[in-house]
């Protein structure tokens, strides 16, 4: 089921890495220093621009990897944990003799070695797509096309409808199944509105890119780039733009089945959900509108142009699993036209990848007992309950709320659970039939374990013990109807943390993310969920005003923010990370501010005292190197601001920074008590 709808709030966007050729007892034995000094920049100011001071020796010492589109924290440490620990692992599994069948070790070598099989990939060709291909061809009506598409779903191709299923907004003990807008290649709407020649190249190539994959497929169809990229030009229009999409109340639409269904009179939702095996009393709508304007556009499609954007978004769903020939054309237009990749991976580090997206939570039990320390387990949960406590000090002394409003946000806070490390309990993955031979099938069997598990959740009520992450993901998240914070084992390292850093580097990276994740739950999103986890206003009106006041001051200063020529920081896309920044930030020093008190002053570290140590602590963990071609992509995509901006927004806002580096007034790391933003 694929649904553009995500609940959680993560820490980073998702990354893509290359192999790391350090041996497993350097991986798991090297002692990591807090903060390397050759990182730093001597040329440049900590009050102009901190990002280049602390990190601009980095930054030269670490260009972007041919394999990368971006290089820096996240990636390094996602490398290791991938192409080194989570390799050896497999490898040892894949050395094993006599597997059990359908075992977790049996599907963890038999996947990798059906992606590794490259001779019977090629032998094979397009062969595993001709029974869908067949159904495609045979659909005479947008009835039979809803049935194809709905088929196509349930295995993971993208159409112009999608469903999810997750806790219900408003009752968040309960899974509901949600409906949502669906369908764009390029993944936003803007990249079919924006003029300016980077964008409209993108759109250019893609048009290549859709003519020569169908030209590889000896598909006969005549200018299917042309016809796809205006057909998605067209339903880009109606859909609602990534900002708008962040206004959980908006686009909480419940409605009975049957009234869903009235929607589209001309396209059988009915037929398109059966094929999902969808069972529903009720659906979550994400835009009405969008659905209703929907079936005026398919209604008036050519029946020909929507069959061909149909077999489009199969062959695009399937590229990487095909043929050499579609896999380096995939990666040509979506990793190096739309992202300034320059090269792709070996096949052997991909299978490491690919196994570990389809594999991740059977792969994640073995590195979790292989890689983190129980001991790691209990002092994240002092460092959380510190954060909890700063947290609660922090709401009290707010003077822009209301007492009342102060009391439901200690109870919401009170009520925060948390997980580390990796979860208490394990799925059952053994209906996944995996064969070494077999890649296409294996994709589609996993495909359908997925679908399976979310329908078969519909009703039910909530797994609160369920993980949105893999234990060896370098991430985390706050997910609202859980009211929860989540820390993976798998970012639980240096440099976010590092267990032999002074206090000070490790306020600035690992409790500076804890303070982050906690801060969504009162973010523009995560402030409209009670301690419950339910969509409902706890707020006075006038202390709900006054905190739109204080978020759109700081929208409008991220909006001023100019990533690339042309490329202004969408500040209302970005508010909720860029929120969580500022939280985790203030969070994170005033927890290290408490826990000096009545101690002695720490002895500087390699000439720099405890209060610069933290600031170069958050800059170690987003230190970063960006081609243009994903800064743009970011830019318009992603609700996380680039790098540097994370770096140096949320600083000019914090008088300790200030304080710290001694600033000016009038620098460009400093702002007047007047111009500073202070939310939580």
């Amino acid at each position: 089921m694929r649904l553009a709808k995500i609940c959680y709030s993560a820490l980073a966007a998702s990354l893509m890495l290359t192999a790391c050729k350090k041996e497993k007892e350097e991986a798991t034995t090297e002692k990591v220093p807090g903060f390397d000094v050759s990182s730093l920049d001597s040329t440049g100011k900590a009050c102009d621009d901190f990002d280049t001071y602390a990190n601009g020796g980095w930054k030269k010492k670490n260009p972007i990897p041919g394999t990368e589109s971006r290089w820096g924290a996240f990636g390094i440490l996602d490398k290791e944990n991938k192409e080194v620990r989570l390799r050896s692992i497999i490898e040892e599994i894949s050395n094993k003799k006599d597997r059990k069948n359908r075992s977790e070790e049996q599907q963890i070598a038999d996947y990798y070695q059906s992606f590794l099989d490259t001779a019977t990939i090629e032998k094979r060709g397009l062969t595993p797509l001709k029974p869908y291909l067949d159904k495609i061809n045979e659909v005479k009506s947008l009835k039979d096309l809803s049935s194809v598409t709905g088929e196509l779903q349930k295995v993971g191709v993208s159409n112009v409808i999608g469903f999810g299923v997750e806790g219900d907004l408003r009752n968040s003990k309960i899974n509901a199944l949600y409906q949502g807008q669906s369908g764009l290649s390029l993944g936003e709407k803007s990249y079919y509105e924006r003029t300016d020649s980077s964008t409209v190249k993108v759109r250019t190539e893609f048009v290549k890119h859709v003519d020569k994959m169908f030209s590889m497929a000896t598909w006969a169809d005549p200018n299917p780039g042309k016809t796809i990229l205006d057909f998605e030009t067209k339903l880009a229009k109606l859909q609602l733009t990534n900002v708008e999409l962040r206004d959980p109340v908006k686009t909480y639409n419940k409605m009975a089945f049957k009234d869903f269904e009235k929607l589209t009179p001309d396209f059988d939702l009915k037929t398109f959900s059966d094929k999902q095996d969808v069972k529903a009393d009720t659906v979550i709508v994400q835009n009405k509108a969008y659905l209703q304007n929907l079936n005026t556009l398919l209604k008036a499609t050519p029946l020909a142009t929507l069959k061909l954007y149909t077999k489009w978004q199969l062959l695009s769903r399937f590229a990487g699993y095909l043929p050499k020939n579609f896999d380096q054309e995939d990666f040509r237009f979506f990793s190096t036209v739309m992202r300034g990749t320059k090269q792709q991976r070996n096949r052997t580090e991909r299978a490491i990848r690919s196994t570990d997206g389809l594999l991740g939570m059977p792969l994640g039990k073995l590195f979790a007992k292989k890689y983190f320390p129980e001991d790691d387990k209990k002092k994240v949960s002092e460092m959380i309950e510190n954060v909890r406590t700063v947290y609660g000090e922090r709401i009290d002394k707010l003077t822009w709320m209301s007492d009342s409003t102060k009391a439901k946000a200690h109870k919401k806070l009170k009520a925060f659970t948390y997980k580390i490390g990796y979860p208490d309990k394990w799925k059952d993955y053994s209906s996944i039939d995996i064969a070494p031979d077999k890649l296409f099938e294996n994709v589609i069997s996993a495909s359908l374990y997925q679908n399976k598990e979310a329908v078969e959740k519909i009703g039910k009520e909530v797994d609160k013990k369920e993980w949105g992450m893999t234990p060896q993901t370098v991430n985390a998240y706050y997910n609202p109807l859980n009211n929860e914070v989540v820390f993976p084992a798998g970012i639980l390292q240096p440099p976010f943390y590092n267990r032999d850093a002074d206090d000070a580097i490790n306020y600035g990276g690992i409790i500076a993310v804890i303070g982050h994740e906690f801060t969504h739950g009162f973010d523009d999103q995560g402030s409209q969920f009670d301690d419950e986890g339910n969509l409902k206003n706890w707020w006075t009106a006038a202390d709900r005003t006054n905190f739109d006041k204080l978020t759109k001051k700081y929208i409008d200063y991220f909006s001023g923010i100019e990533a690339l020529p042309g490329f202004k920081i969408n500040g209302a896309l970005t508010i909720g990370e860029n929120v969580a920044d500022l939280g985790g930030l203030t969070l994170a020093y005033h927890a290290l501010e408490k826990s000096l008190k009545g101690k002695a002053e720490p002895a500087p570290i390699d000439g720099f005292n405890w209060k610069q140590r933290f600031f170069l602590g958050w800059a170690q963990v987003w230190h970063m190197n960006t081609t243009n071609e994903a800064l743009q992509n970011q830019v318009q995509t992603d609700p996380h601001s680039p790098a540097k901006d994370r770096i140096n927004g949320p600083l000019p806002h914090l008088k300790e920074f200030q304080t710290a580096w001694d600033c000016t007034p009038g620098s460009k790391m400093s702002l007047p008590d007047s111009s500073r933003i202070v939310i939580w």
